[in-house]
């Protein structure tokens, strides 16, 4: 789904992007600090849902949200309760007050999921190939992603630790996650990624695969623990 964010606060747009980067589902197509600027993206953009803050300088998100096309699902993102009523008389599919958790902007995503026509949804669920290219110095090298045991960035590489081998390739280790199925694999760490599959142990501190403690770092910490905690 391609999704807009419009939003004048730095910090909070960085903390949509990240988690938008973190399902699988979602496409961000553009971030607008103002009403003005996303005019401009919801006309050169086909989009599907908007994350729109309220409390704007200019136009607000609710006139905003007034002109949208009614075919586009609209999320507020706001600080204020008292908007609530109003967002909602839109007929906006959620309304998230910051400080926003990922649990529960995972849960309003879903939302607007579940609402898509049963035709999208169909396509939604086309089966994920089992192999992604990688380029190694003039080529491009197969790796199938049931064999990847966990990813690790090392400078402006990561290496990808397989089960037969250990490829390094040169990209940074936050584009090489949205190439893999969420569903599959977790990011625990701003210099991990490791396959849910080949987690042999893990505690609150560290996970443990193939015999190597990895530190979960603490902006990870609750959410990782949680997904883990799921499979208990």
């Amino acid at each position: 789904m391609n999704c807009l964010i419009v939003d004048d606060e730095p910090i909070a747009q960085d903390i949509l992007k990240e988690y938008i980067s973190r399902v699988d589902f979602l496409q961000l197509v553009a971030c607008c600090n103002d009403a003005q600027e996303a005019f401009s993206a919801i006309d050169q953009n086909e989009l599907d849902l908007v994350f729109l803050d309220i409390n704007m300088p200019g136009i607000d998100g609710i006139t905003l949200a007034k002109i949208i096309p009614k075919d586009v699902q609209i999320i507020f993102t706001t600080a204020y309760r008292e908007y609530a009523v109003e967002g909602f008389n839109l007929e906006a599919t959620d309304y998230l007050l910051k400080p926003i958790p990922f649990d529960r902007f995972l849960k309003a995503v879903n939302r607007v999921r579940e609402a898509k026509p049963k035709t999208a949804l169909k396509q939604d669920q086309t089966e994920i190939p089992g192999f992604i290219f990688v380029r190694q110095d003039r080529k491009m090298e197969k790796i199938e992603i049931q064999k990847i045991k966990y990813v690790e960035s090392y400078a402006d590489y990561i290496k990808i630790h397989l089960e037969d081998r250990i490829s390094i390739v040169r990209e940074s280790i936050s584009n090489f996650e949205k190439k893999l199925p969420s569903s599959r694999f977790i990011r625990f760490h701003r210099g991990y990624i490791g396959n849910i599959a080949a987690i042999d142990s893990y505690t609150n501190e560290y996970i443990e695969i193939d015999g190597k403690a990895l530190t979960i770092s603490r902006s990870y910490k609750k959410d990782v623990l949680e997904r883990l905690s799921s499979f208990e």
